[in-house]
């Protein structure tokens, strides 16, 4: 009988595995969507997930779910429907994001094409009282659109404990040249992280100008992207971002601490995440969001190692120890 009961335990052990992704350090070791869902952001509302990724699969903004952040189904829902984007956009969205205000309403931020220079990406927002949409933008004017310095991507929501709310969202200098796959490849043009306090009621209309909380430097390749702010139980800022290019081996996850929300922030010594990391699975980790208590962790990985047309979505735990963020 003992030997019978061993078994069945061994046998049901091997179907949990099966079935749900592997932990190892906190993150997935395998991805927990595998297919293309890029530059993934993720909110919680009541017992669900939700997260929203790049467009793909005929959808401006996808969406999938998930109850435990460990099994997840893409619906048939686009959060942005072509009928909804603004005037100032063809579309082509990136990197959306949506934070739930304190009124109960839903923000979405994206990056679009713009119209005025179709080379370049803008920051827009829009507005919904269900999670899942349909967003509608308040007017048909961009969040964030400095073309002249190479327009605006990689929009993302935060709400303090004091209650102010923040968006961040990237200046994408390398838009303008430089060379190389992704642009700036001579180090000639700046990404900075900008931070801009925008209203409680809407989590749109600005509260002063926009300031710059990080930049690139030389180990940083030809960029810094994909923004997400944290804080910490501590009260520490964590900045997480991206650096060198996304169809690169060298496409990481890194981060930056401060004590104060403004800065000065400063870079960690090594990425949090970069290739061969998860037991050897990850490929190019990239375009991550995290909990604004700096708890959970979504972000893509390449499907095949130098081929960025497939990135899925992986998944993890983070431990904050003072400035130090691991898995």
């Amino acid at each position: 009988m003992f030997s019978i009961h061993f078994f069945l335990l061994l046998l049901n052990l091997c179907v949990s595995s099966f079935a749900h992704p592997f932990q190892r350090r906190g993150i997935s070791d395998q991805p927990v969507i595998a297919s293309n869902f890029p530059d993934p952001s993720f909110v919680k509302l009541g017992d669900t997930f939700y997260a929203f990724s790049t467009t793909s699969n005929e959808k401006n903004v996808p969406i999938a779910t998930s109850t435990d952040f460990n099994n997840w189904a893409i619906t048939d829902r686009d959060a942005l429907p072509k009928e909804n984007l603004p005037a100032w956009t063809t579309g082509n969205i990136w990197a959306p994001d949506v934070m739930q205000l304190s009124n109960g309403k839903f923000v979405l931020y994206y990056s679009g094409v713009s119209k005025n220079d179709t080379s370049k990406h803008c920051v827009g927002a829009a507005m919904s009282s269900d999670v899942k949409g349909p967003y509608i933008p308040p007017n048909d004017d961009e969040f964030a659109c400095p073309l002249d310095k190479g327009g605006a991507i990689d929009a993302s929501g935060f709400i303090d404990p004091s209650g102010a709310v923040y968006v961040t969202y990237k200046i994408d200098g390398n838009s303008l040249g430089g060379g190389g796959p992704c642009g700036n490849a001579d180090g000639s043009h700046h990404t900075p992280i900008m931070l801009q306090q925008v209203s409680p009621s809407d989590g749109i209309t600005p509260i002063n100008d926009p300031i710059p909380i990080l930049d690139r430097d030389d180990g940083d390749g030809p960029l810094i992207e994909a923004p997400s702010l944290a804080r910490s139980a501590d009260g520490t800022y964590i900045l997480f971002f991206s650096s060198n290019c996304f169809n690169t081996d060298l496409y990481d996850i890194s981060y930056a601490t401060a004590s104060n929300i403004e800065g000065p922030y400063t870079k960690s010594k090594k990425p949090l995440l970069r290739s061969g990391d998860g037991g050897g699975v990850l490929k190019s980790p990239g375009g991550a969001d995290v909990a604004m208590d700096a708890t959970r962790v979504a972000f893509h990985g390449d499907r095949e190692k130098g081929d960025a047309s497939v990135r899925e979505m992986y998944v993890g735990q983070l431990t904050v120890d003072g400035t130090a963020v691991t898995f």
